[in-house]
C-alpha cells in the first residue's frame, strides 16, 4: 500500500545545484555592473502593496485563461475535463517545468501523463491539442517579439544589439513554428521519424528491450494525432475560442512586469514590458531543454531593462519582484497542485485496495 511519503518529489543534485548557481550567477552580475543592493531594498520599501497584490492575481488569472484555452481544445475531442481539473493539471505542469531543466516540453508531458493516467488511450488527442497550444503560443510569441520591435523602432529606442537579437530570436522561433506545421501537415514524415526512433531503440537494446508492443501502441497514436488535427482543422470556431482564451491569458501575462514598475511608482512604456517579456519567452520555448529558469531570465531581464532606459537599482528591483510571482509563487502553488492531485491518485487506490476481497 502507497503511503504519503511516496508523494514527496524526489530532490535530485541537479534540480538543487542550477537553482543555486543560477541565482549566484544573478547577484554576481548585479555585484559585477555596481548595482546598488541597498538601493534595491530601498526601491522595494517603497511598493505600492495593492498594485503588486493585482500584478499577483493577474498571474493567477493568465494560468486560468491558458487552462481554458487547453481545455476548450481537449473538449472538443471528446476528452472532458471540468475547469478545475484543467486548471490542476496546468499548475501541475508548471511545476514540472520549473523543476526539470527542460522547461519547453516537460510541463506538456506532464499533461498528457495526467490525462492518460485518468482517461487511458486517449494520448494522441492530448499531443494534438497540445500541440495546437503549442502553435498559438510559438505565433503568439513571433508576433509579440515583432510587435515590440517596431514600437521600439517608431520611437528611436532600440539599439543595434537589441534589434540583432530580437531578429535572431524571431527567426529561431519561426523556423520551429514552420518545423512544427510540417510535421503536423506530413502525416507520413511524423509516422517515418517515430519509426525510425523506436527501430534504433530496438537496434541499440539488441533484445534486451520488448518494443515491438511500445512501437505498436506509439504509431496508433500517432495517427491518432493527426486524425485529431484533422478535425480540428473542420472546426475553425473552437479554435477561435482557445485562441482567444489564449490572448486573454497573454494580456495578464504581460501586464504583470507593467504592474510591478507601476508599483514601484516607475511607470514605462508598454514596449519596453512586450519587447522583454518576447525575448524571454522566446529563448524559454526553444525546445533544446536549456535550463532557464533560475538566473539567466533574471540576468536577461534587468539587462534589457538598463538598455530600455530603465534605472539599474529599479530595473532589478522591478526583476526581483516579479520573479517572485511568476516563478516561485508559481512554484508553490504547482507544488500544491501535484501534492493534492497524487494524494488523490493515492487515496482512490488505497479505498478500491480495501473495498476488494482479501484472497485466503
Amino acid at each position: 500500500m502507497q503511503t504519503l511519503a511516496s508523494l514527496k518529489y524526489k530532490v535530485t543534485r541537479k534540480a538543487i545545484i542550477l537553482p543555486i548557481i543560477g541565482l549566484i550567477a544573478f547577484f554576481l552580475y548585479l555585484y559585477v555592473f555596481n548595482v546598488d543592493i541597498l538601493a534595491i531594498i530601498a526601491t522595494a520599501r517603497c511598493m505600492n502593496l495593492s498594485i503588486y497584490a493585482l500584478a499577483t492575481a493577474f498571474v493567477i488569472l493568465d494560468t486560468f485563461f491558458f487552462a481554458l484555452s487547453w481545455r476548450a481544445l481537449v473538449n472538443f475531442l471528446s476528452i472532458k475535463l471540468s475547469v478545475m481539473k484543467s486548471f490542476l493539471y496546468v499548475w501541475y505542469g508548471i511545476f514540472m517545468d520549473i523543476i526539470i531543466p527542460a522547461e519547453s516540453i516537460s510541463g506538456e508531458i506532464s499533461r498528457v501523463y495526467l490525462v492518460t493516467r485518468e482517461q487511458n488511450g486517449t494520448g494522441g488527442k492530448v499531443v494534438a491539442s497540445l500541440v495546437v497550444q503549442r502553435l498559438m503560443g510559438t505565433a503568439l510569441t513571433v508576433a509579440s517579439l515583432l510587435l515590440g520591435i517596431s514600437l521600439l523602432l517608431a520611437r528611436g529606442q532600440i539599439s543595434g544589439l537589441l534589434f540583432n537579437l530580437t531578429l535572431f530570436l524571431a527567426a529561431v522561433t519561426t523556423f520551429f513554428l514552420v518545423l512544427l506545421i510540417v510535421l503536423c501537415v506530413k502525416e507520413a514524415w511524423t509516422l517515418r521519424v517515430v519509426n525510425a526512433i523506436l527501430t534504433f531503440l530496438v537496434r541499440i537494446g539488441r533484445g534486451r528491450w520488448k518494443l515491438e508492443k511500445i512501437k505498436e501502441d506509439t504509431l496508433k497514436a500517432a495517427r491518432m494525432f493527426h486524425d485529431s488535427l484533422k478535425e480540428f482543422g473542420r472546426s475553425p470556431k473552437t479554435l477561435l475560442l482557445s485562441l482567444a482564451f489564449y490572448l486573454i491569458g497573454w494580456f495578464f501575462s504581460v501586464s504583470v512586469s507593467y504592474l510591478v514598475f507601476l508599483s514601484l511608482n516607475f511607470p514605462v512604456e508598454w514596449s519596453m514590458i512586450v519587447i522583454t517579456w518576447s525575448i524571454v519567452t522566446a529563448v524559454k520555448s526553444i525546445p533544446i531543454g536549456v535550463p532557464f529558469e533560475v538566473g539567466l531570465p533574471e540576468i536577461t531581464m534587468t539587462t534589457l531593462y538598463v538598455l530600455l532606459g530603465a534605472p539599474p537599482d529599479v530595473s532589478a528591483t522591478a526583476t526581483i519582484l516579479s520573479r517572485i510571482i511568476t516563478l516561485w509563487l508559481r512554484f508553490f502553488i504547482g507544488f500544491a497542485a501535484q501534492q493534492w492531485l497524487e494524494l488523490k491518485v493515492i487515496t482512490a487506490t488505497d479505498s478500491k485496495s480495501m473495498s476488494e476481497p482479501q484472497k485466503v
